[in-house]
């Protein structure tokens, strides 16, 4: 592949690669915060309850009146100036339009991605949200107005493997009525590695957690006699909150080398700070239940195997439930033979004690940084009258696992298949592979060199020859030093932002994305010496033979090489495992002349939020727009501009008898406009 041509796909690479009135102050009455709501007017969760549902019962707008839906109000983060954003646009000679972006323009700070992705909760008529810079806001639910800010005056110079990225807050409430001080807390994790318990009355840490309100959990992660890497070693997503526990995972850059850091999962004493229990993935002696799943050398020393992304609790039972990622590194396994039991997983543990009460795994010995990225979600599913405990698992190859909550036996067929075996010296890839019968793929398996895709003969010639060029044995080809086509995507498929449940209408709704992706390993002397692609990005995986180098598959364009749609809203109808529609969500900017433009969608970041009105709201897409389907038949509803990309999953809560619909709006890496704005949209006044 010619090099000039692979300089227009650095955008895409870039974004892809580094994924009451203000005086009041608010009453802390209320329950503990380890279970359902408590009040369907509130939104206390980062996914409303703790289960991960992104569903809410209010029903004051709905399909009827949607339409009238408009900014109640918008405030800003104030982490960036906007002369802080730098923005890309495709250009070049390909006869597209001349305001063509491609899909991946870049924003930028201090050389970091930035992704606004956090979902705010909100709890006695405040809203608690974290900023990229790991700021903590707290804002008057009626008016937007700040009440306070936290800074944990993160160091901005240095470079973080997530870029500079925060999720949310969590909330904690003191059952002891005789508590004043810190009597609710908010929980800040940061991507330097700390814990932060805040008074959320004041925003001032609470001096009894920790060391003067912080705990380090940068303590004792490193393996095989190393250090945590500077940067390396991040916290993104909101804690979990299980009774007086908070539990925490990790964000590792985990293709640096096979001892990347330990994907070790802590539950600390809420007032204290005191750590009751630590999980470690991936097993450290033959005394874990994981050892027949792994060599002695590898659990000595392979890192990773981390939960990146949310935790569920259930308070009635007492478990968590975790969305564990791939061993270090991604690419290649040949360092840690075995199916690599509780990697790629939901692992269920029990709360009080952090011992595993079982596990389900959903990729065996990852070649493709397969990892479970989205929470799992705790639903009752309805079967023959009876309402059976289960918890849906969503992941990047597009499939959908329905488990009992309490036993993780699957509740649709599950087929061991066959798969294709590897070729690489040293690999010794699984044979087979878990593939749920019902739900279908929510994402296709396959991609022929006569499926490609592009908006000109010239964009479609060169996806046309690359991927020709390329091992393509469908889903699950194993990485070779030849290149391969990865289909689905490392990035998805299903990602952080996840599912959403309606319980009245037993449906899933989740967002997809499509985009196949190139993959390459290369050997170690052949590695140090190659001539490197500009657009392409490479690490070195220590300690193994390989290094390799991935990228997206998009043609000189800057669109997909795939065939659209590139994003997708399913809903699947969890009584039958059917999928009861699917809608292309999003536009890509500038190419809106482009016939049948209106039908591509565009790649999204960003889950849905459902509501008892009927409604599913997502924003997501690359142009900087929300809007509303109906959960039945996916109908589209409503839409409306806002001031930067909505790149995270909205959410809505009511206050004074008005229902408020709430996102926040800075984009992510490119994918939709950089901002830092947060919208709060409502019915007009009656």
């Amino acid at each position: 592949m010619n090099a000039s041509r692979v300089a227009t796909l650095v955008p895409l690479v870039t974004v892809l690669l580094l994924a009451a009135c203000a005086a009041d102050e608010p009453s802390v009455a209320g329950g503990e915060l380890d279970g359902s709501p408590t009040s369907p007017a509130e939104w206390p969760h980062y996914a409303n309850d703790a289960g991960g549902t992104k569903y809410s019962p209010l029903a004051q707008i709905d399909r009827d009146n949607v339409a009238r839906l408009r900014v109640e109000w918008t405030a800003r983060a104030g982490d960036f100036p906007a002369e802080m954003f730098e923005r890309a646009t495709h250009g070049g000679d390909s006869g597209l339009p001349d305001d063509a972006r491609s899909v991946g323009a870049c924003a930028t700070c201090h050389g970091s991605e930035v992704k606004f992705e956090t979902t705010p909760i909100m709890r006695d008529g405040t809203l608690f949200l974290s900023t990229p810079l790991n700021r903590v806001l707290a804002l008057d639910a009626r008016t937007g107005e700040e009440r306070w800010t936290f800074d944990p005056e993160i160091d901005q110079d240095r470079g973080y493997s997530e870029g500079f990225v925060s999720r949310g807050v969590s909330a904690w409430d003191d059952p002891d009525a005789s508590v004043a001080v810190c009597a609710r807390r908010i929980f800040l994790v940061t991507l330097d590695a700390r814990l932060v318990a805040l008074d959320a009355r004041t925003g001032l840490p609470c001096s009894g957690f920790g060391t003067a309100g912080t705990v380090d959990l940068g303590v004792g992660v490193g393996i095989n006699g190393r250090e945590m890497d500077e940067g390396q070693y991040e916290v993104t997503s909101p804690p979990a909150i299980l009774g007086d526990l908070v539990i925490v995972g990790s964000a590792i850059g985990d293709n640096r080398r096979r001892d990347v850091e330990s994907g070790v999962v802590r539950a600390y004493d809420a007032r204290t700070g005191e750590l009751r229990w630590s999980f470690d993935p991936i097993p450290r002696g033959p005394e874990h239940p994981a050892a027949p799943g792994w060599s002695e050398t590898a659990m000595r020393a392979t890192g990773a195997a981390n939960v990146w992304s949310i935790i569920a609790t259930d308070a009635e039972r007492g478990l968590v439930f975790l969305p564990t990622g791939s061993p270090a590194p991604d690419f290649y396994g040949g360092e840690r033979p075995g199916r690599n039991d509780y990697a790629n997983s939901v692992v269920a543990l029990r709360g009080t004690t952090g011992e595993v009460v079982w596990s389900f795994q959903v990729v065996h010995h990852d070649l493709w940084d397969f990892d479970v990225p989205a929470q799992p979600v705790l639903i009752d599913l309805e079967r023959e009258g009876d309402s059976v405990p289960a918890v849906a698992v969503g992941t990047k190859m597009g499939h959908v696992f329905l488990l009992h909550r309490e036993t993780g036996e699957p509740l649709f067929p599950v087929e061991e298949r066959p798969v294709p075996a590897s070729d690489v010296p040293g690999e010794r890839s699984w044979p087979t592979q878990p593939f749920p019968v019902l739900p279908p793929p929510l994402h296709p398996t396959t991609l022929t060199p006569d499926e490609a895709w592009g908006p000109t003969d010239a964009d479609r010639d060169f996806c046309r020859d690359w991927i020709s060029g390329l091992r393509n044995d469908g889903i699950f080809t194993p990485p070779s030093l030849d290149g391969i086509l990865m289909w689905p995507g490392f990035g998805g498929g299903m990602s952080w932002d996840g599912m959403a449940w309606d319980p009245e209408r037993q449906m899933l709704v989740t967002s997809i994305k499509h985009l196949a992706m190139f993959l390459q390993l290369h050997p170690r002397a052949d590695y140090e010496a190659l001539d490197r692609v500009e657009g392409r990005q490479y690490t070195g995986q220590g300690g193994t033979p390989y290094g390799m180098s991935r990228q997206p598959l998009v043609s000189p364009s800057g669109l997909p090489c795939n065939p659209p749609p590139f994003g997708t809203l399913v809903a699947v109808d969890l009584s039958d495992g059917s999928i009861r529609w699917e809608r292309p969500v999003g536009r890509i900017p500038g190419f809106e002349s482009v016939a049948g433009s209106d039908a591509w969608g565009s790649l999204v970041f960003g889950g849905p939020l459902l509501t008892g009105g009927g409604l599913t709201f997502i924003a997501a897409g690359q142009d900087d727009r929300m809007r509303a389907f109906d959960t039945e038949t996916g109908e589209l509803l409503w839409e409306h501009e806002l001031p930067a990309g909505g790149q995270a999953a909205p959410m809505t809560y009511s206050i004074d008898g008005r229902q408020l619909v709430v996102i926040v709006a800075g984009g992510r890496g490119g994918i939709g406009s950089p901002g830092d704005y947060i919208v709060a949209f409502a019915l007009p006044p009656s």
